[in-house]
């Protein structure tokens, strides 16, 4: 599976508002100053996020970026999903077939194997949250910051 990298920055972005979920909105230019994302691609991928309904904008001085969810109902299937499309084949979907009985047989053996792949992809996808993935975030701060009082 190949995630964008347009993906990985709305991940990340999202994560970041996560760790910062409170009752005040998060600046992109914060996010993006964290996060190390350039600004103006940052805002293009929360544009995107707010579309799919994932996050919401408020405007003005104390504006920016909100969760419309919580962190624990977020999956990151669905950030990546907002971002790059759907990750199921579209129905119907099989691989092209080649004419001609040896190219055509490694495709009919393989293409089980290559379903199953994609469906653990999105499993995992699906089953891990942004709660999970802020607590991890948390989590390996606190050991680097144990390190640095030595």
């Amino acid at each position: 599976m190949r995630v964008s990298l347009k993906a990985t920055y709305g991940i990340m972005a999202a994560l970041d508002l996560a760790v910062h979920n409170g009752t005040a909105p998060v600046q992109a230019k914060s996010i993006a100053r964290r996060q190390a994302i350039p600004l103006r691609f940052l805002e293009q991928v929360l544009h995107a996020m707010k579309q799919a309904g994932l996050v919401d904008s408020l405007r003005g001085a104390q504006g920016g970026y909100l969760l419309n969810k919580l962190p624990a109902e977020i999956s990151l299937a669905e950030i990546v999903e907002a971002l790059d499309g759907s990750l199921s084949p579209p129905s119907g979907h099989r691989p092209a077939a080649r004419h001609g009985r040896e190219r055509a047989k490694p495709e009919s053996l393989l293409a089980n194997v290559w379903e199953r792949v994609r469906q653990a992809e999105l499993g995992v996808l699906s089953s891990v949250t942004l709660q999970e993935l802020a607590e991890r975030h948390q989590q390996l701060d606190r050991e680097r910051t144990l390190m640095y009082h030595i």
